[in-house]
């Protein structure tokens, strides 16, 4: 599971360290967590005690006992406590409400434009969540909310910075918007990171060195290192779309350089080189059918755009060194040609023992990287050393 709260596991406090040390889901005795955390046997027992109060451990069976009664094990409470997941596409909302393993309960989507504004697309957010708490009697359990936008999103406020795509989101408060309804912490990210963190939970649990690129409309990567999601300093951390190739020296981006990846091997790239050459594609689903239909020119051209993505990624082969790459988006639909022309790159340019175990491959979480994600997001927070203390102190 990646840690998206870049602190220590385990906290100062020692029921917080209590529970940290059951996050990872194995039954203990009291006399097991008393071992491994120093502390007296009585005030173990007072702790757990307290963590079952708040509903987040429980018993779960009797451990073997060397004499006397079996002692009690005890572990996580998946089912105690819930969060709500909430992937806004452009065009596109859903949300989902998971138990603290990130397992998907419940869920609901629509069909709807980001372009419509946060009122509309966050008010759907609103009255659908709160249905599926209702329908589960979750509201009291409801611990924190996970966003993901599709946009760049400042990690310390989570507000929307200039998004090319959402009219109307830039600096919107949205995690004062949804915070009002539901009155607990809302995390919002980047739909990118948020896909990193979904994917590799649901298919690479245990990979710490993970990156998973986007290949749609833009170009995107979320990072995964030292079992850590990283933002950089602003939150763009990834953003590999707006790396320079010389390929593309002369081709405008929508940011404005020239040169840009993403100008050059996302959809909107590939469909106008399939254009120049007299093919009528203007969207990547179009391209995605000519591909799927055998195309010779369409397999052709994004082959070529996964060997230019593949450059870049040599890069961040080498200063990242993962163990896993994995290759999302609409674009990556459209067979293996685009992983191939990464890979051909990455393994011929990258360092014999930067690529001796690599993986890359294809995204295998696919419509629910996003919202897996975002509940991991919620789960992380709620689950804080600090969080746990809070909480605690409620029962004191």
């Amino acid at each position: 599971m990646a840690d998206v709260t870049h602190q220590d596991t385990l906290g100062a406090a020692p029921s917080t360290d209590l529970f940290q040390i059951l996050r990872d889901g194995k039954a203990r005795t009291r006399s097991e967590l008393a071992a491994m955390t120093g502390l007296a046997r009585s005030t173990v027992a007072a702790r757990v005690d307290s963590l079952v109060k708040l509903g987040l451990v429980g018993p779960v069976g009797d451990a073997v006992s060397t004499g006397g009664r079996p002692s009690s094990q005890f572990a996580i409470n998946a089912s105690g406590r819930v969060v709500l997941g909430v992937d806004i596409g452009a065009s596109h909302a859903r949300i989902a409400v998971c138990d603290l393993t990130g397992a998907m309960i419940d869920h609901d989507s629509v069909a709807i434009e980001i372009s419509e504004g946060p009122q509309a697309v966050l008010g759907w957010v609103e009255k659908s969540g709160t249905a599926l708490l209702e329908r589960h009697g979750a509201r009291k359990g409801l611990l924190a909310i996970g966003v993901g936008l599709p946009g760049p999103v400042e990690h310390s406020t989570g507000l929307p910075i200039d998004p090319p795509i959402m009219p109307g989101w830039d600096r919107y408060d949205v995690p004062a918007h949804l915070g009002s309804t539901f009155d607990v912490p809302v995390l919002v990210d980047n739909d990118v990171n948020i896909m990193a963190l979904g994917e590799r939970d649901v298919a690479w649990p245990g990979v710490d060195h993970f990156i998973f690129v986007k290949v749609a409309t833009g170009i995107g990567s979320g990072v995964i290192s030292g079992g850590y999601l990283q933002r950089g300093a602003q939150g763009i951390a990834g953003d590999i779309g707006h790396v320079y190739v010389p390929s593309g020296k002369d081709i405008l981006c929508r940011c404005g350089n020239f040169g840009c990846l993403e100008a050059v091997a996302a959809g909107p790239a590939i469909a106008r080189t399939l254009q120049e050459q007299g093919f009528a594609v203007e969207t990547s689903q179009e391209v995605i059918d000519l591909v799927r239909a055998g195309n010779t020119a369409a397999v052709r051209a994004v082959r070529e755009a996964g060997r230019t993505i593949g450059e870049v990624l040599t890069t961040c082969v080498s200063i990242i060194n993962p163990a896993v790459i994995v290759l999302g988006g609409s674009l990556a639909l459209a067979g293996e040609h685009l992983l191939a022309g990464a890979r051909e790159v990455v393994y011929r340019r990258s360092m014999p023992l930067a690529t001796g175990h690599l993986q890359i491959a294809q995204s295998r979480s696919g419509g629910n990287a996003a919202v897996q994600g975002a509940s991991m997001l919620a789960v992380h927070h709620a689950l804080s050393p600090e969080r746990i203390e809070a909480l605690l102190g409620t029962t004191r």
